[in-house]
C-alpha cells in the first residue's frame, strides 16, 4: 500500500528544490546588480579626458574642443 519512493520525492525532497531555486533566484539578483553598477556610466576620467578621448574619435571638432576646454579651464 505504502510506496516507499513517494516520501522522498513527494514530500522530504521538495526542500531541496526550494533550496535551489532560492539559491538560483539570489545569484541571478546578484548577477543582475552587479552588471548595472558595470556599466552605470560612471568613471574615474576627468572631464577634459572625456573631450580628448571624443576629440580623437573625431565625435567633435578642433573648434568645438577648444572652445569646450576653454569652459572647463574657466570652471
Amino acid at each position: 500500500m505504502n510506496d516507499g519512493g513517494s516520501m522522498f520525492f513527494g514530500g522530504g525532497f521538495m526542500w531541496l528544490i526550494w533550496i535551489a531555486l532560492i539559491i538560483m533566484f539570489i545569484y541571478a539578483i546578484k548577477i543582475s546588480f552587479n552588471n548595472s553598477s558595470d556599466n552605470s556610466g560612471s568613471t574615474d576620467e576627468s572631464p577634459l579626458e572625456i573631450l580628448k578621448k571624443r576629440y580623437a574619435r573625431g565625435e567633435i571638432d578642433e573648434q568645438e574642443f577648444e572652445r569646450r576646454r576653454k569652459e572647463l579651464d574657466g570652471s
